[in-house]
């Protein structure tokens, strides 16, 4: 009678152990996602974690929100976070001083200069003497090119010719509005908010650098991951670009989405959400490839040359492997 039931035992041990290695085999790969806590990546997330996207491509995503971009960064180079919005350039530097970090597009929207209604300025010629109000600092990407275009197709110095105001994005927008800046060059969500308010868009940063030379629609923020956890991992990663890339299908096209995440844009009235909107829905890559790669390279000069070492590090040109072939486009 005695073996009869350990046999039953064994099975029985046998089968809990055989259940329990296929549903941690069938548990989905978890990718933690560092985000700042009222950036618009969080629009995109909260449709693909609504609607199930992750599970879906058979990963889950674990979202991480933090305080400043300083923060993102640090989360991603301590470990804590395996994806991270951030620019190319940011990556190139980390890969110059041996990092493995590597970049696939989030976003072509750039930031933008806009003027105050009643400043007058409506070309680059038109901010000399004038109060300009500049949104991340002396070595903004954004800043850095509009001195390059302004210099060459101007023969501007703009940092002489113009009063530099730098301060964060939403007190800038308040100086336009109350007239104390004559202009901004801000961040391109920051920029539909005033656009929505009378003011006027001078240039897009998409148009300075089609003038200095590229095709003009290069993401210049993208997620941005190890290469090494890439390839252990290539299930999770192929199932996150995926999934992104689902939610930015559903935002392209859905107006009861739009509606729904309508409290994290935080309008504050309608016109304001639909040019919110028009700025996220324009700046989804279409394209990702040897073209806009080339493009990338050329603005990295531009901006090796106007930033220096601070920005770029002990390199001039853009370090290999910056770029993640892979993003399904």
């Amino acid at each position: 009678m005695q073996r009869p039931i350990v046999h039953l035992i064994l099975l029985v041990a046998v089968a809990v152990l055989t259940w329990t290695a296929a549903a941690r085999a069938a548990d989905p790969a978890v990718v933690r996602v560092g985000v700042l806590k009222f950036g618009t990546v969080n629009w995109e997330l909260d449709v693909l974690k609504h609607h199930g996207i992750d599970i879906k491509q058979g990963i889950e995503v674990d979202i991480t929100g933090l305080a400043s971009s300083q923060a993102t960064k640090v989360a991603l180079q301590a470990d804590a976070v395996d994806v991270i919005v951030i620019d190319w350039i940011w990556v190139s530097r980390q890969r110059s001083e041996g990092a493995d970090f590597t970049f696939t597009p989030y976003s072509t929207s750039l930031g933008a200069l806009v003027a105050a209604k009643t400043s007058g300025i409506d070309n680059l010629a038109g901010l000399r003497g004038k109060r300009l109000g500049i949104a991340g600092g002396p070595l903004d990407k954004s800043w850095l090119l509009l001195q390059a275009l302004a210099a060459s197709k101007h023969g501007m110095d703009l940092k002489a010719e113009v009063e530099p105001v730098f301060g964060a994005p939403p007190l800038l927008n308040e100086l336009v509005a109350n007239g104390e800046l004559d202009a901004v060059l801000t961040f391109w969500h920051y920029a539909a908010r005033l656009e929505a308010r009378g003011h006027a868009r001078v240039i897009g940063v998409t148009e300075v650098a089609r003038q200095l030379g590229t095709g003009g629609d290069v993401p210049m923020l993208g997620y941005t991951f190890r290469e090494a956890w890439a390839k252990a991992n290539p299930d999770a990663v192929r199932g996150f670009l995926a999934a992104v890339r689902e939610a930015k299908a559903i935002l392209r096209s859905s107006d009861n989405e739009w509606q729904r995440i309508a409290p994290l844009m935080k309008a504050p009235d309608d016109k304001t959400g639909a040019a919110l909107r028009a700025g996220y829905v324009d700046g989804i890559p279409t394209a990702w490839g040897e073209p806009q790669w080339q493009d990338a390279a050329r603005l990295f000069e531009i901006l090796a040359a106007a930033g220096g070492a601070k920005l770029v590090g002990d390199t001039s040109t853009l370090q290999p492997g910056t770029f993640w072939p892979d993003a399904g486009s």
